[in-house]
């Protein structure tokens, strides 16, 4: 309870006020005042409405942005920088949807596809495979993993690469000019793969061995150099 009352008789008339000490000064000096703000701010509520990151960056984006206006009236023209840098990122965007992702999906099928099967093992293991199946007298299985295997493997010594739609005549066919002596063995090979991939004719132990010998001695020999097209410049060179 505040009680005012004379302080003394007299003229001059003072208060005082009661359960207060008279040595707490009503108006503070500078030191004390700024003292008191701090420790004001310092409670709950007001660290609560403090700005959080998310707010700067907010705020920021949006002066960004802000600052690409030309003109300050709101016309259409204060937007037009913006609306510029949306369709240059939606053109960059579409056009990486459009030939990026399909160039890059295609090169992985390209690399992958093997006879019309998209099959990423390596040449080592197709021919671990064709063993397996030998020594459980599946030959029709030996035969197609050894003919993959000799394919896979021209591929990873980049001889040749194979494309989606390749056939094995037709692998066999590219083959023959880079390893000439190996021609006939290999339309053989050919015909071998597709009577037990597409007719269902039953492999034997002989057509598995024949297949094997053609992979390994493919393998170990080296292709032979193409001599260029005539008309080239390095025709007719000694």
């Amino acid at each position: 309870m505040i009680e005012l009352s004379p302080a003394q008789p007299g003229p001059v008339v003072g208060w005082k006020i009661f359960g207060v000490s008279a040595d707490v000064p009503v108006t503070p000096n500078a030191p004390d005042a700024r003292q008191w703000l701090r420790e004001e701010l310092a409670k709950a509520p007001y660290e609560a409405a403090r700005p959080t990151w998310f707010d700067r960056a907010s705020q920021g984006f949006l002066d960004w942005i802000n600052s690409l206006a030309v003109s300050g009236d709101g016309s259409l023209a204060d937007w037009l920088p913006v609306v510029a840098v949306v369709l240059i990122l939606a053109a960059l965007v579409a056009g990486w949807l459009l030939f990026g992702a399909p160039r890059l999906a295609r090169r992985r099928r390209s690399g992958s596809d093997l006879f019309g099967t998209i099959d990423q093992r390596s040449s080592a293991e197709m021919r671990t495979a064709a063993d397996a199946a030998a020594s459980q007298g599946d030959w029709s299985l030996a035969c197609e993993e050894i003919f993959r295997s000799l394919a896979r493997g021209l591929a990873e010594r980049t001889v040749l690469v194979g494309q989606p739609g390749t056939t094995a005549h037709d692998f066999a066919a590219r083959a023959r000019l880079v390893f000439p002596s190996s021609g006939p063995a290999l339309a053989s090979a050919a015909d071998t793969f597709d009577r037990v991939r597409y007719l269902e004719q039953a492999g034997t132990e002989p057509d598995y061995l024949a297949l094997a010998a053609l992979e390994a001695a493919v393998r170990a020999a080296s292709p032979a150099v193409l001599a260029p097209p005539v008309g080239s410049s390095d025709a007719g060179r000694p």
